[in-house]
């Protein structure tokens, strides 16, 4: 499509990047995204290959697979071995590990475990097996929140008892509040999520430069939105100033998509919530509404045994930008996408997993 052109258009992308390298900033300069998105497109299309060597690019917790906690996974998997439960979910959390097993274990034990591309397809599913109750896995940022909390509505509203939510939905800004207050952690610039952005609005962020003097600017996810991106970031670094810009105005405002809050809102509340790497952040959650608890999935008794992770894997330092995915000593190895040790090696929003895929040098070493 010529839309997609005009954004990958190589000679633009290189024009960039020799305005970033005219800036000549001497000293490393650490730019972190936080969306799997960008994620994916920055390995995809090679850019820190075109960026100046003091300019590293890291990522964040940005990856909603990723950043979904063991349990999650063993309460999901518990869920799967009740005989009347079927689980509907997003295809990539299938083989998201557990503790001891992930819901592609319990489907080959024989649990009903079911690929769903929304949380309205899964809806009409119950509506269609009313002898079965319906569990659908919430996770992922404000974007999918609001498609989820839409779902959930309609399901109140038509009175659709045999579908209930699983929620570890979760909101970016608390999580890079508890990013970037813990010690030792230093990034320079902040590429925002062009997709949560979309739904929250920019003016969302605007709390990273006042009370952490972090630049920010909002991304789309094309080589060029990312390379300007990536520029104003870095003429923010070299005046001194930190605010928080939108070149990618053409999909995000300032206040963001007021329906799409309102229907979050109404259906969820803010509530502590556990993420990989990061432990419990307060108020970073969406928690289903105790007027909706007969829609509450995590309400089901169960039992679910004890969390641990998988020696070895060191997927919560690379989500806190603490870690190179091929600095874990299981990267390539005992971990591949093929056979993954930990939840950056699933998804194709994964550092681990697009390095894996994109850097075949880095995977060599």
């Amino acid at each position: 499509m010529k839309v997609f052109a005009d954004f990958r258009n190589a000679e633009l992308v290189r024009r960039v990047a020799v305005e970033i390298a005219r800036l000549d900033l001497r000293r490393k300069v650490r730019l972190m995204e936080v969306c799997g998105g960008h994620t994916a497109a920055i390995y995809r299309f090679a850019l820190p290959d075109l960026l100046p060597a003091n300019i590293k690019l890291l990522s964040g917790p940005g990856c909603p697979v990723c950043v979904t906690a063991n349990d999650f996974v063993d309460r999901a998997v518990a869920l799967a071995a009740i005989p009347d439960v079927t689980i509907a979910t997003f295809g990539d959390l299938i083989r998201v590990p557990g503790s001891s097993r992930s819901l592609a274990d319990a489907r080959a034990r024989g649990a009903d475990v079911r690929v769903f591309y929304s949380s309205a397809d899964a809806l009409d599913w119950a509506r269609a097996q009313a002898e079965r109750t319906v569990v659908f896995l919430g996770i992922g940022f404000e974007t999918t929140a609001c498609t989820i909390a839409a779902t959930l509505a309609e399901a109140v509203r038509a009175d659709v008892r045999n579908f209930r939510v699983l929620s570890s939905l979760k909101t970016m800004p608390e999580a890079l509040r508890a990013l970037f207050s813990a010690p030792h952690v230093r990034v320079d610039g902040l590429i925002l999520p062009g997709h949560v952005s979309a739904v929250t609005g920019s003016a969302a962020f605007d709390f990273v430069p006042r009370e952490f003097g972090i630049p920010c600017a909002v991304s789309g996810f094309e080589p060029s939105d990312l390379m300007e991106a990536i520029l104003l970031l870095c003429r923010q670094i070299k005046d001194g100033r930190a605010q928080v810009e939108n070149p990618y105005r053409r999909v995000v405002r300032a206040d963001g998509n007021p329906r799409a809050q309102a229907v979050m809102a109404e259906m969820f509340a803010p509530c502590d919530m556990p993420w990989r790497g990061f432990g419990v952040i307060p108020l970073s959650g969406l928690g289903i509404r105790s007027e909706f608890s007969a829609w509450d999935a995590s309400r089901i008794a169960v039992e679910v045994e004890p969390t641990r992770e998988y020696p070895g894997c060191r997927c919560g330092d690379v989500l806190r930008g603490a870690l190179q995915p091929t600095e874990c000593p299981l990267f390539g190895k005992s971990c591949t996408p093929e056979d993954p040790r930990g939840a950056c090696m699933v998804s194709a929003e994964g550092a681990c997993a697009a390095v894996y895929h994109f850097s075949p040098v880095d995977r060599e070493r």
